[in-house]
């Protein structure tokens, strides 16, 4: 009992009973002002319709004075008092004597009141309670004084039960509303019990974490599936930190043992300075390959770090890419491969050139390092194109290929699959253009080329800005998009 009342209490200290609280009053105003305003019209109305029936009665009863005089309307007034109805009569001579009528005296409530007014009497042979009714007084001259009147008490006991239908209506809503409210606030309590443990458990160092949802499709789940996005992220950034700490610990060790072993040998040995001058020069190819891996490891934690909004341009993605492949046509040729491009003119994206250059040219490098040059088929064949409303561009080679088992690894970090890593390489460049990928919201695919390995990168749809078949109008709206920024 304790343990309920204490999770009431705290449902009841929320923001959000406190809303629906505010809400419930709110409505309850809100139905007080139109149930009043009902009640108000529907009283009017009775009180008119029994006014309008005493001035006709007034008419009549002055007709009857003006034909009759004083005994024939004495004689209409005693008629109409024996009728069993609702109808009260008092008439009385100049002096206050009573001649006529089923109304004992006249209700002190109208003696100083010539227009008539409410008041309360006893009606004959009812002993129990007194009865409300309403009554104007008849101009008859100054010989007569007349009351006529209605009983009204089964007006007033309509309205006194409208009245407390209307106050338990009332509340019966507020106590549902706040039994609502408390429901309300306890369901949002729990979804914020969790999201408050989930977040306890990321800050102590969970970072697996994620928060529930409902299922619900609400609110709270779009909030909860955003946290758990960002969640996602934050998890993969910090994995990405721990895995480039590990791989520098692993893979940049060795090199800088090398760098260090080559520079002791050459000052060990006795040929003197021409040992030294070529010990200096393998020490800067070295350092140079060192500065290549580090400034490829700071350009992908800085993709995955920084956005992307700042840094975009609209222009033809087949054209930049048929341009970046021209750059590789004689170092293709040198090393033995056929370099043909296939690119879908026209299609305009709204990406980071210099980045979609670089993932281009590190696919192209490694299709050139990796794939067996100056042998039949060795042709390497980069494609610019759209998939799905997306674009996308792609790097095929008939070389050794990927193991369907090793694509999802040959896109991390340091990651080399050649064993005996013969070529030279760092294991960045799969990753540089994983993260390109990233950046634009799209993916990587790692695809058989039977044989040899294709490479394609998909950017997100929301990339592209138009696919116009007109080359000129390309042209200008390129200008204007490069212009644009």
């Amino acid at each position: 009992m304790t343990a309920l009342l204490e999770r009431v209490a705290k449902a009841a200290s929320t923001t959000a009973f406190g809303l629906s609280a505010a809400a419930v009053a709110f409505f309850l105003l809100a139905a007080a002002l139109v149930v009043g305003f009902l009640f108000w019209q529907t009283n009017n109305l009775l009180t008119n319709q029994v006014l309008g029936v005493l001035t006709a009665e007034a008419r009549i009863l002055s007709s009857e004075m003006k034909v009759g005089g004083r005994a024939k309307l004495a004689e209409t007034v005693a008629a109409m008092s024996h009728l069993r109805g609702t109808g009260l009569y008092y008439l009385a001579d100049a002096g206050g004597v009573k001649i006529a009528g089923n109304l004992n005296r006249i209700p002190p409530e109208l003696t100083e009141d010539t227009h008539g007014g409410v008041f309360s009497y006893q009606p004959a042979g009812d002993d129990s309670a007194s009865h409300l009714a309403v009554a104007i007084p008849v101009d008859l001259g100054s010989d007569v004084r007349l009351i006529v009147g209605r009983d009204i008490e089964d007006q007033r006991a309509f309205a006194d039960s409208i009245r407390l239908a209307f106050l338990l209506g009332f509340g019966v809503l507020s106590v549902a509303g706040l039994l609502g409210g408390l429901a309300v606030s306890r369901l949002i309590l729990n979804r914020m019990d969790a999201i408050t443990a989930t977040s306890r458990s990321i800050i102590d160092g969970d970072l697996t974490r994620r928060i529930p949802t409902s299922g619900s499709g609400g609110e709270l789940d779009a909030l909860a599936g955003n946290l758990n996005e960002m969640l996602d992220r934050i998890e993969g950034l910090m994995s990405g930190l721990r895995e480039v700490s590990d791989n520098i610990a692993h893979d940049l060790k060795t090199p800088l043992n090398r760098l260090r072993n080559s520079a002791e040998a050459a000052l060990r040995d006795p040929r003197g300075a021409e040992a030294y001058r070529e010990g200096l020069e393998r020490t800067i190819e070295k350092s140079d390959e060192l500065i290549k891996t580090f400034n490829a490891l700071l350009l992908i934690a800085r993709l995955e770090a920084g956005p992307l909004e700042e840094s975009v341009e609209t222009f033809d993605l087949g054209r930049f890419v048929e341009d970046v492949t021209e750059l590789y046509m004689p170092a293709a040729e040198e090393a033995g491969f056929a370099l043909s491009i296939e690119a879908e003119k026209n299609v305009f994206v709204r990406a980071n050139r210099q980045l979609i250059g670089q993932a281009v040219a590190n696919l192209i490098d490694n299709a050139i390092k990796y794939s067996r040059g100056g042998e039949p088929g060795s042709a390497i064949t980069v494609r610019a194109y759209r998939e799905e409303g997306r674009p996308a561009f792609s790097v095929g080679d008939h070389g050794p290929g990927i193991a369907a088992d090793d694509r999802e690894r040959a896109l991390k970090r340091f990651v080399r699959l050649e064993a005996s890593r013969t070529q030279p390489g760092t294991g960045l460049g799969l990753s540089l253009v994983a993260a390109v990928a990233r950046l634009h919201h799209g993916e990587v695919r790692l695809e058989d080329n039977q044989p040899g390995l294709k490479v394609a990168v998909l950017l997100s749809g929301k990339c592209m800005i138009a696919a116009s078949p007109a080359s000129g109008s390309a042209d200008s709206d390129v200008s204007a998009g490069i212009a644009a920024q």
